[in-house]
């Protein structure tokens, strides 16, 4: 049985005091909300804080509500409360959907929103007990020196496995990040970076409290996965598509791509030829073909990674030819 470290639990009850706490216990401290994540990888020894900050109690960071013309949702935010929102399936499909893909009924009833946003990389030789990592020499991403995937890498090349950040890439979801020091915006496709072990711009003091999604009326969108095991695994491909369409003229298109690489993978300019056209199938597999060759998976997650950039053709056309309503 793999036990968790011994560590702090700290339990605020406002985000100020939350961020409080973790500005004066510094490096040392994390935050967590459903723990899906962080409590797996501290059994594992990946992650080692000696102060947990628990933002359970924090009610200003659970809520879902139009504000200004946008939806708010707070980063502590179920992601089955996500999936199931009646104002989420209505103007946000695809991330409602994203959030019913992740995992199983019952941790999705745990794990959140921001959880999910700022999951951890994963790797075969990262995700594995301490003593299987051991025995084999540490990889760079913690302990160790070496990318096992890539061993004459300077780099690490875990991948992000996130569902919703696809999602929130193609929608342009813009981000809070709050600390002590005061909060900033910023948006979804400047959240993340394309580094297996420095994969987020959000800085250690900081916490991310709240997404905000623009409106999207006339949009359509959807979002594809493709796992071993439908029922609950992560993703090896993810793809995000959405497109505003205006008498079945494309007025903007976007496409992110998820599970290829450190970070979320932003295609939108390989679909800009459907800007200002009735989509065609052909069009559509064009877009598809583009995708296939950005799309550079590594075998260091599930199934054959060749096979894996073949179905980033498949997917891809699936996702457009929907929301761009091409049909056989």
């Amino acid at each position: 049985m793999l036990r968790l470290p011994p560590f702090q639990y700290l339990a605020p009850r406002s985000l100020d005091e939350a961020a409080t706490a973790l500005a004066d216990h510094g490096a040392k401290a994390m935050v967590v909300a459903g723990g899906t994540d962080l409590f797996p990888n501290m059994k594992r020894r990946q992650q080692e804080p000696q102060v947990v900050i628990g933002l359970r109690a924090v009610q200003e960071l659970r809520d879902i509500r139009p504000t200004d013309g946008l939806l708010r949702i707070g980063a502590t935010a179920t992601l089955d409360t996500v999936a199931t929102h009646p104002l989420v399936r209505e103007r946000y499909p695809a991330l409602a959907t994203a959030a019913a893909l992740v995992s199983t009924p019952h941790l999705r009833r745990m794990g959140t929103l921001g959880g999910n946003l700022c999951l951890d990389t994963r790797c075969t030789y990262y995700d594995q007990n301490y003593h299987w990592r051991k025995s084999i020499d540490f990889c760079m991403k913690k302990d160790g020196a070496i990318c096992w995937v890539a061993p004459n890498s300077r780099r690490c090349w875990a991948v992000s496995s996130s569902d919703t950040a696809p999602v929130a890439v193609a929608l342009r979801a813009r981000l809070k990040l709050v600390s002590a020091s005061g909060e900033r915006s910023i948006e979804a496709g400047d959240f993340f970076r394309d580094d297996g072990i420095d994969y987020l711009t959000r800085r250690p003091d900081e916490i991310l409290a709240s997404i905000d999604f623009a409106d999207h009326a006339g949009w359509r969108m959807t979002y594809e996965k493709l796992r071993r095991r439908g029922s609950f695994d992560f993703p090896i491909l993810g793809v995000a598509a959405a497109v505003k369409l205006t008498d079945r003229m494309v007025e903007d298109v976007r496409l992110v791509l998820g599970a290829v690489g450190s970070s979320p993978v932003d295609q939108s300019d390989l679909a800009r030829p459907l800007v200002g056209t009735r989509p065609t199938r052909e069009a559509i597999q064009a877009v598809a073909a583009a995708a296939y060759k950005g799309a550079r998976p590594l075998d260091n997650t599930d199934l054959n990674y060749a096979w894996r950039k073949k179905m980033t053709r498949v997917y891809v056309e699936r996702a457009l030819s929907l929301v761009c309503e091409v049909h056989e």
